[in-house]
């Protein structure tokens, strides 16, 4: 495991989600729900930055690694996992969201593997449908975080509907990783 800065910027995007879910478990004394809210869309944030930032000094800096690519999107699923889970906990969106979400992530992921192990993980790389479905869900989830009016706007409103519009966008991207991997899972049967 090469240590640089990307790979430093990914592991504490992982330390961060014990502190991020924690805000949620501390006593009202010592945060109001209104600050709990706040910090925990904070740190949302600082991670979805850090995810581009550490993407970007990678390439930058030529500190791509195998075990980097590996880690930074198991980083982006546990973050988004955890904030889904905490968001159907506090009531802010349906299960039935988290679990399309949380769904076609590992679905995708063993799809990916699945097709790595043959050789064909072109057939499922990134394709722009999912960055969509990943910019909604990035912006989604603060807001329904927040929970409170910005700037004259509701953001739990416009949260509800982009987190419809990301689950809408993430079950299209599955199909459509699905349907670019069908000819090679047919061939596999």
């Amino acid at each position: 495991m090469p240590l640089n800065i990307p790979n430093t910027l990914t592991w504490a995007r992982i330390a961060l989600i014990p502190i991020f879910v924690g805000v949620f478990y501390l006593p009202d004394g010592v945060l109001s729900g209104t600050h709990k809210n706040l910090v925990s869309t904070a740190i949302f944030i600082v991670a979805a930055v850090t995810d581009w930032f550490d993407g970007y000094l990678a390439r930058s800096l030529g500190q791509t690694s195998a075990f980097g690519a590996f880690l930074d999107p198991v980083a982006d699923k546990l973050m988004v996992a955890a904030a889904l889970i905490l968001l159907v906990q506090l009531g802010r969106t349906d299960a039935i969201f988290a679990v399309i979400i949380i769904g076609r992530e590992i679905t995708i992921s063993a799809l990916r593997e699945w097709m790595a192990q043959v050789g064909k993980s072109a057939s499922v790389a990134v394709a722009y449908v999912g960055k969509l479905k990943t910019a909604a869900q990035m912006v989604a989830i603060p807001m329904l975080l927040f929970n409170a009016p910005f700037l004259g706007m509701d953001m739990r409103v416009l949260g509800e509907w982009l987190i419809y519009v990301a689950a809408g966008l993430t079950l299209w991207s599955m199909g459509y990783y699905l349907h670019r991997a069908m000819p090679l899972l047919r061939e596999h049967r």
